[in-house]
């Protein structure tokens, strides 16, 4: 069991992984690269760019495919980054 110490450093390293996370600025495109996403390593939306061309509103259903494949390079872009920082020892130390 946990003793209070424990808990309490427990609780600053993930506020200190949490904010290093919204410092990374991660972006994700559509395949055509007419719409890009930027997000943080928290998965918080930051901006959105779209191509000109995109903008007509006959183009909803392309507009729509587009963010759903920005976000899934987003989401594969924001795991190699966590794969990357991911240090094995530091979070075994958190939780012995």
């Amino acid at each position: 069991m946990l003793n209070p110490k424990e808990l309490i450093k427990m609780q600053m390293e993930a506020k200190k992984m949490q904010n290093r996370l919204r410092e990374k600025k991660i972006s994700g495109e559509s395949k055509d690269g007419m719409l890009k996403l930027f997000m943080n390593g928290a998965q918080e939306f930051e901006d959105i760019w779209i191509d000109d061309d995109l903008l007509d509103s006959n183009m909803m259903d392309r507009i729509k495919k587009d963010m759903k494949e920005a976000f899934k390079d987003y989401q594969k872009s924001l795991q190699k980054e966590m794969a990357q920082d991911m240090d094995l020892d530091k979070i075994k130390s958190m939780f012995s």
